[in-house]
């Protein structure tokens, strides 16, 4: 009986191995957002579209995800927002994250933080196709002087395609 147990207990400790065929993988992806709530400030969109480039290092049912996302006209002004992922699971995952907005030669006051969910899927050897959506907690946005700084959540839905290697 011993002998069983071991057995089965080494097979599931090796399973999350087998499945890291490319535990490195290098992208790039697109994003559509939306701030949660209206903005009232006259020519400042509450919408729009990122690219990222995107790493993710995934060597077992949990791994890391690092991307440098490029928002131009983030609520009037062009950004850049670096962020850092735990990913869990493999072909549907979750992950946590938090990040920090680059906008007119600073950095934001706050991170912000992110959930997201998506589907990751191998469309053919070594290419992957990942879909997902996510919910980011943002601090305030303070624009031109503007006499109420624009607090607001952000979705996003986007999509991005992996090497992995």
């Amino acid at each position: 009986m011993k002998k069983w147990i071991l057995v089965i207990t080494l097979s599931l400790l090796l399973l999350p191995i087998a499945q890291a065929a490319h535990p490195h993988r290098i992208g790039v992806g697109a994003n559509y957002w939306v701030a949660v709530d209206s903005i009232h400030v006259d020519d400042l969109n509450d919408d729009g579209l990122s690219y990222l480039l995107t790493y993710q290092w995934r060597p077992t049912l949990v791994g890391l995800q690092a991307d440098l996302e490029f928002l131009p006209d983030l609520f009037g002004k062009d950004a850049i927002a670096p962020a850092a992922y735990l990913v869990v699971g493999s072909a549907i995952y979750a992950a946590a994250g938090i990040g920090i907005v680059h906008q007119d030669g600073k950095f934001a006051d706050n991170p912000f933080f992110a959930f997201k969910a998506g589907l990751d899927l191998e469309v053919l050897p070594s290419i992957y196709l990942d879909i997902s959506a996510c919910y980011r907690f943002n601090s305030k946005y303070d624009f031109n002087d503007a006499i109420d700084a624009i607090d607001t959540d952000t979705v996003f839905l986007g999509a991005a395609v992996r090497l992995g290697f």
